[in-house]
């Protein structure tokens, strides 16, 4: 039995932020847990064509500042921002504070695992094929410029009486490494047979400890695995 750890969660602290940063005491804890919840929830249902791949939430005391990360900024600004202060005014009602929001643009959706997953998901409602689809979202991200990618997909596939699996590797993975740059994305298509589930880890290099990506980032394309030096046995 395998123990599945989230890539994201992994490396929290180490390469990866917190999606929710705030403090809070045992009273307010779970009523702001829900509040980022509802707006997550909000987010991806009413704007779901804006290709927002992460979500991030900063509390003060008084403001709540919303931080979306979009490839598509100018659908959420709208014309001279009225659909900015549209979602403004809502998120306000959703938790009764007063609400910032922050619009950051994606510069490189091609690598956003989430944004592939997404991708893949309208794909297969429409009945793409389903190796066809996750052969083009695996190029694509690769001719991008990512140094691996691993797309999943389980369910009634092309409406199959038994459920089964797709799988495709490109490059490396290396899950275990935690200076490794892993993104990874989950979706779910829901089709006339049921209910799909795709995951999709994109591999962007290797992290050095200001942050930045390492120059000796292995090349997928290649196979090539970085030296590591020689260690000489004390004498």
């Amino acid at each position: 039995m395998g123990h599945k750890v989230h890539p994201v969660a992994m490396r929290l602290g180490i390469t990866e932020e917190w999606r929710s940063r705030w403090f809070a005491d045992k009273k307010t804890f779970g009523l702001f847990l829900v509040e980022d919840a509802r707006i997550r929830e909000f987010i991806k249902k009413n704007y779901a064509y804006a290709g927002i791949p992460k979500v991030e939430i900063e509390r003060t005391r008084d403001t709540v500042k919303v931080i979306l990360n979009t490839a598509r900024p100018g659908l959420i600004i709208g014309r001279k921002g009225a659909e900015v202060d549209r979602l403004r005014g809502e998120l306000e009602r959703i938790s009764g504070r007063q609400v910032a929001v922050d619009i950051r643009d994606v510069s490189e959706p091609e690598l956003s695992a989430q944004i592939l997953s997404e991708g893949i998901a309208e794909q297969l409602i429409k009945r793409s094929p389903v190796k066809r689809t996750i052969r083009r979202a695996s190029e694509s991200a690769m001719q991008a410029g990512a140094k691996g990618i691993k797309i999943v997909i389980a369910g009634r596939i092309g409406g199959s009486e038994m459920s089964r699996r797709e799988r495709l590797v490109l490059g490396s993975i290396p899950l275990h490494t935690l200076m490794a740059n892993i993104d990874y994305g989950f979706a779910e298509a829901r089709t006339t047979a049921g209910q799909i589930g795709i995951k999709v880890w994109v591999n962007k290099g290797l992290i050095d400890k200001a942050g930045k990506e390492s120059s000796n980032a292995p090349d997928a394309q290649k196979g090539e695995v970085p030296k590591v030096p020689k260690r000489h046995p004390q004498r």
